[in-house]
């Protein structure tokens, strides 16, 4: 097999691995092709972390930078008429699923030489790759909206990244991390498709915590889609190896305030539609112009998924639940949990099928908002 390269999914153009890059020359987003999957007797069994999976990856990393990511807890609970699984992936070491993404990217891109790496983030991303950074002795910067939860930039500071703050909108932070790009190594988790080769670790163990068997629907919450991506790519390669027999419905979970994957798919294109954007609770989602819009569509259509937009009051009525549970999510994880009324009431999943809800961030993070959205009579 040829070895993995960058390739450019509008005209198929590769690029080899190294030098690293972060987009094409024409500054569009690059994806990994794709991989031969793995049987289960490649696993690693002695490796308690993603990285038992380390044949599914493009890279053969000899020292990875690791905290023990991945390995989550999958648990199962009672939601009206469905008994869905829970993945907790604030388990994941700096409390988010984003670190199985960081672990990956961050590991190839040092053995490769870099040392410093830039990310712009709303919390989670720039948290997890200030950690992970710290942990691999790499310099870093996080640019991150000035609205942040305070929380999520504590952390990031406390690693030792070095953070500024930048006025205005998500994309604000973006653009200003492309125009700083040139001085430094632009290590985003939506930009750099290494990130995307450690989130496809989430099919994989969900493949393994099944008994090597793909469950029925998957619901996670999508901004930028790295973990509905992750999903895909890995449940594709699993296919492809012909370890499983078909594909997990996928199903994204957004915030109505700021939906534009949803408005979309519901108008049946792949290209942005017009959709007013409005502050939500969900902020880890709230990206108005996702960069990889056309594969997130792609990935729902080939699985026969959807999306789902969800009223502020879904919202914070499903993290209540989630927490008389014992389940203490961030707001931006409930969308999941909140999908799951809106596809069992739609016929579109059903009690007898295996679904699972990804949670992807701890609700630690983001507690005074969620001490402003609920009371302790109403938890």
């Amino acid at each position: 097999m040829s070895p993995a390269c960058y390739v450019d999914s509008r005209n198929g153009d590769l690029y080899p691995l190294e030098p690293p890059r972060w987009c094409t020359p024409d500054r569009t987003p690059l994806l990994i092709t794709p991989g031969p999957g793995l049987s289960r007797d490649q696993i690693e069994r002695g490796v308690r972390s993603l990285w038992r999976y380390r044949a599914a990856l493009p890279v053969d990393v000899a020292s990875p930078i690791t905290m023990g990511e991945g390995c989550t807890p999958l648990v199962q609970r009672r939601w009206g008429d469905l008994r869905p699984f829970f993945k907790l992936e604030w388990f994941n070491p700096t409390g988010s699923f984003k670190d199985r993404g960081s672990s990956v990217m961050l590991s190839v891109l040092r053995q490769m030489g870099v040392d410093a790496v830039l990310e712009d983030s709303s919390g989670n991303g720039g948290a997890s790759i200030a950690g992970y950074g710290a942990a691999g002795n790499l310099r870093v910067k996080i640019l991150a909206p000035a609205d942040t939860s305070p929380a999520k930039i504590a952390q990031a500071r406390a690693y030792g990244a070095e953070v500024q703050l930048v006025a205005g909108a998500r994309e604000e932070s973006k653009a200003e991390a492309i125009r700083q790009s040139d001085r430094i190594f632009y290590a985003s988790h939506n930009w750099q498709p290494l990130f995307l080769e450690g989130t496809k670790s989430l099919a994989y163990e969900l493949w393994e915590d099944f008994g090597f068997k793909a469950p029925d629907n998957i619901i996670a919450p999508v901004g930028a889609g790295s973990s509905l991506l992750g999903f895909a790519f890995g449940f594709r390669e699993l296919k492809a190896a012909g370890q499983i027999p078909r594909l997990p419905r996928l199903f994204a979970a957004q915030p109505l305030n700021c939906s534009p994957i949803d408005a979309s798919f519901t108008a049946g294109v792949d290209t942005a539609v017009p959709r007013p954007a409005l502050k939500t609770i969900a902020e880890g989602t709230a990206i108005r112009r996702p960069l990889r819009l056309r594969e997130i569509i792609a990935a729902l259509h080939e699985s026969d998924g959807g999306t789902i937009a969800l009223t502020e009051t879904e919202i914070v009525g499903a993290l209540r639940r989630l927490a008389r549970m014992g389940l203490f999510a961030e707001p931006t994880s409930a969308s999941a949990a909140a999908a799951l009324d809106k596809l069992a009431a739609s016929g579109r999943i059903k009690p007898r099928e295996s679904t699972v809800a990804l949670l992807t961030g701890s609700g630690l993070k983001a507690a005074s908002t969620i001490a402003e959205a609920t009371t302790v009579e109403t938890l």
